[in-house]
């Protein structure tokens, strides 16, 4: 069975991390670039998790009232136990959930994640092989230019103004696609000259 791949905006969202560890310092800053509002609590906590702006801290064990109004938890407390009572209280409570040591018991997987501006590229195996997933989240990170998020501010502009001048769906969504190729083979947005040539480009062609 695979898991379902949800693009859900967290930003302001409030989360709640358990766990002060290597395991819960990866997963903090995997979710600070999308802005969510996270808690951290455990007893233990590395000094890099102290260090992060903006991150709660609370330094005791997790209680049941602490889940009250989460988005979602993620469960790396490095105890099994603590984990799986995590992972039970959520689900009665409809909470996402992610326990990092069991997917059987978590309701979402974190994916390998790519992200350049707006866009996030996410790779998943369904947690049956890390390494696949790292491997292809290599591969794809190397056909991103460096410029994406660039380029993608620029394409969002153009968007815009294209519906507003260009009556036909189709007409807009060629010189669109267009633009996305050019942005790509220059591996930057087009300067207003190269915008103008490759549209007067297309309006020429029959």
């Amino acid at each position: 069975m695979g898991y379902f791949p949800f693009f859900i905006d967290i930003a302001g969202a409030d989360g709640l991390v358990v766990g002060g560890g290597t395991v819960a310092l990866r997963k903090v800053e995997k979710l600070l670039p999308y802005a969510p509002r996270l808690t951290l609590i455990a007893p233990d906590i590395r000094p890099e998790l102290e260090e992060i702006p903006g991150l709660t801290i609370f330094r005791r064990a997790v209680q049941p009232q602490d889940l009250e109004g989460r988005a979602f938890v993620i469960a790396a407390a490095g105890d099994r136990a603590v984990n799986c009572d995590l992972s039970r209280l959520c689900r009665e409570r409809n909470i996402p959930v992610n326990v990092v040591d069991n997917k059987q018991e978590s309701s979402f997987l974190f994916p390998c994640l790519i992200k350049r501006g707006s866009l996030s590229v996410g790779i998943s195996t369904g947690g049956d092989s890390p390494s696949a997933a790292i491997y292809w989240k290599e591969r794809f990170g190397a056909l991103i230019p460096e410029g994406m998020e660039d380029i993608l501010d620029y394409l969002a502009r153009e968007r815009l103004a294209i519906k507003e001048t260009v009556p036909q769906l189709k007409q807009r969504e060629a010189i669109l696609k267009a633009l996305f190729v050019a942005c790509m083979e220059y591996g930057r947005p087009l300067t207003p000259g190269e915008r103008e040539e490759l549209v007067q480009r297309m309006e020429e062609t029959p």
